[in-house]
């Protein structure tokens, strides 16, 4: 509903706000932190900005895995405690992973209507089939990867699974169009309660 206008200033005004929050986690941490701010900034514009968005030419879950997922979780570690360990590195990709099992089942839906609009999406790339088999590949490599950050306790994690098991059985049955649209709710609901159990189970 809102203009084009109204969004790019949106836009515009978020960017302004992280880089003002930056400035200040770098000069608290480090201030090469400001170079992997910007390069979040102009990820962030070119994935759908610009005359060649990567969005739509199938490097949009590469780009989620890395800001969402990497850079998220082992920057906060990093400006905290001024170190980066193999356990944080570990602990970065579930959350990236299962960030990327949004956007993916969300292309999933979407993957018809991108191919006849020219969006090379990685949907679109796979076909319908391998898009539904990457999806599930990314929730079970959460599973994997929790316990590798050493701590057994991340093992925790596996409570959620049966909401995972439900999505897989759904979205490998076929499920299409809107029926997409419910799934991808709860495949967010899954990697909040996912990351709420690990981020817990990490704590003790």
């Amino acid at each position: 509903m809102a203009s084009p206008k109204a969004v790019k200033t949106a836009a515009l005004l978020s960017f302004l706000i992280a880089t003002i929050a930056g400035l200040a986690l770098a000069a608290l941490s480090s201030w090469w932190i400001l170079i992997v701010g910007a390069s979040a900034i102009l990820a962030a514009w070119g994935y759908t900005g610009g005359r060649s968005p990567y969005g739509y030419s199938g490097f949009g879950e590469l780009s989620v895995f890395t800001f969402f997922g990497v850079v998220a979780t082992v920057g906060t570690y990093y400006v905290q405690t001024l170190d980066i360990s193999l356990a944080v590195l570990a602990a970065s990709v579930p959350m990236g992973t299962l960030s990327c099992a949004i956007l993916a089942i969300n292309n999933i839906r979407d993957r018809e209507l991108d191919a006849q609009a020219g969006k090379n999406t990685l949907a679109v790339r796979l076909g319908d089939l391998n898009s539904r088999r990457f999806y599930v590949a990314l929730i079970v490599s959460a599973y994997i990867f929790a316990p590798l950050t050493g701590d057994p306790l991340a093992l925790l994690t596996l409570a959620t699974f049966p909401q995972a098991r439900a999505l897989i059985s759904e979205v490998l049955a076929g499920a299409t169009g809107e029926a997409l649209i419910p799934l991808l709710g709860r495949t967010g609901q899954l990697q909040l309660h996912f990351a709420l159990i690990f981020a817990l189970s990490l704590s003790f």
